[in-house]
C-alpha cells in the first residue's frame, strides 16, 4: 500500500518515492541516473527531497511553465549575454536568468544531465548547419526531447592584435604569419571552425604557436589585449568589443538546444521577444558581424 502522504518523512528513499510515484523502484533508479529526477547519494544510499520531487512533477505536468529560472550554458557571445542581462534586469527578483559560458560541447553534456535549460550552439558554416546542428545534438540520449531556435547568424574569423593588421589581409596571410595563439578549448565552436579553415589553406594545427587556451571569446580577446597573444579564432563582435582587429572567415548559425517542454516556458519566451525587439537590432549592428533575420525560428525538432 502507498504511503500516506501527510506521514511521509522529508526526505524519501528509494522505494518511498516509487511508492510515492506510483512508479516501480527500477524506474527510479533509472531516472535518477539520467538525472532527470532530483536526488542525491547519503553514504551510498540514494535519498529525494520530497519538496523538490514535488516541484519537479509540477515542471513535468505543466511543461515549464511555472519554473522561475532560466539557466543557459553553451557558446560565448557578446550580443546574447547582453539579452540575457537586459532580460535579467527586466524581471528583477521575480526569477533567476542566467548565462553561462562553457563551449558547445560541455554545454550539450551540461543540458543532457539536466544541469541547464538551453545551450547555445555553433558547429561550422551556415550553409551546413541545418545537417550539422541535428548531426551534433544526436550524439547525446536525450536528443529525442530537444529542438533548435535559431537565435541569429553571426560572423567567425580571427581576432588579432590591432598593430599586426594590414590593409587586405586575407586568412591565409595571418595563419602563416609567426604569431602566438590563444586557442579555445576541445569543444568549442570556434575552434571547430578554425580547424576547417585550416584544412581548407592546408594548415596542420600543430604548425601554429599556442601560447595559451582561452575557455571563452571574450577570455581569448583578453588574452590578446592583455599582450599574452597575437590572434585567436572568434567571433566579429567579440573582436569589436575589445577593440581588436578581425579578419571573417565565413558566417555560421547560432542556434539554442533545449527540451520542447522548455520552449513553453515563459522566460524563454521572454528571451525570444527581447531577441525581436528594435534596440536589439541596433546592439547588433553596434557590435557587428550579426545577421537576425531568422531569430527565433523553431529550426529543428518541429514533430
Amino acid at each position: 500500500m502507498a504511503a500516506v502522504i501527510d506521514d511521509l518523512p522529508h526526505f524519501l528513499d528509494v522505494r518511498q518515492v516509487a511508492d510515492y510515484l506510483n512508479l516501480n523502484e527500477k524506474k527510479i533508479y533509472a531516472l535518477v541516473s539520467d538525472g532527470r529526477i532530483p536526488g542525491t547519494k547519503v553514504t551510498g544510499k540514494w535519498m529525494f527531497p520530497r519538496e523538490l520531487i514535488d516541484r519537479w512533477m509540477l515542471e513535468s505536468s505543466h511543461g515549464g511553465l511555472l519554473t522561475d529560472r532560466l539557466a543557459l550554458t553553451g557558446s560565448d557571445d557578446p550580443l546574447l549575454l547582453r539579452v540575457v542581462q537586459n532580460l535579467a534586469r527586466d524581471t528583477g527578483a521575480r526569477a533567476l536568468v542566467s548565462y553561462t559560458a562553457t563551449g558547445t560541447r560541455l554545454g550539450l553534456e551540461l543540458l543532457q544531465g539536466h544541469r541547464a535549460d538551453a545551450c547555445a550552439l555553433h558547429w561550422g558554416p551556415s550553409t551546413e548547419s541545418h545537417l550539422r546542428h541535428p548531426a551534433l545534438i544526436a550524439q547525446y540520449s536525450g536528443h529525442k526531447r530537444w529542438i533548435l531556435v535559431r537565435l541569429y547568424q553571426r560572423e567567425q574569423g580571427l581576432m588579432v592584435r590591432p598593430d599586426l593588421l594590414k590593409s587586405g589581409m586575407a586568412v591565409g596571410d595571418l595563419l602563416r604569419r609567426p604569431l602566438r595563439w590563444a586557442m579555445r578549448q576541445d569543444g568549442a565552436g570556434a575552434r571547430r571552425f578554425l580547424q576547417e579553415t585550416l584544412t581548407e589553406h592546408r594548415i596542420k594545427p600543430d604548425a601554429l604557436d599556442v601560447v595559451t587556451t582561452a575557455l571563452s571569446e571574450r577570455d581569448a580577446a583578453v588574452a590578446i589585449v592583455l599582450g599574452r597573444a597575437d590572434t585567436a579564432p572568434g567571433a566579429h563582435a567579440a573582436a569589436r568589443e575589445a577593440g581588436l582587429g578581425f579578419v571573417g572567415c565565413g558566417w555560421e548559425s547560432f542556434d539554442l538546444a533545449l527540451e520542447r517542454g522548455i520552449y513553453f516556458r515563459k522566460l524563454l519566451q521572454d528571451l525570444i521577444a527581447c531577441l525581436q525587439k528594435p534596440e536589439t537590432g541596433e546592439l547588433a549592428a553596434m557590435l557587428g558581424g550579426y545577421d537576425l533575420g531568422e531569430s527565433g525560428r523553431l529550426v529543428w525538432g518541429q514533430d
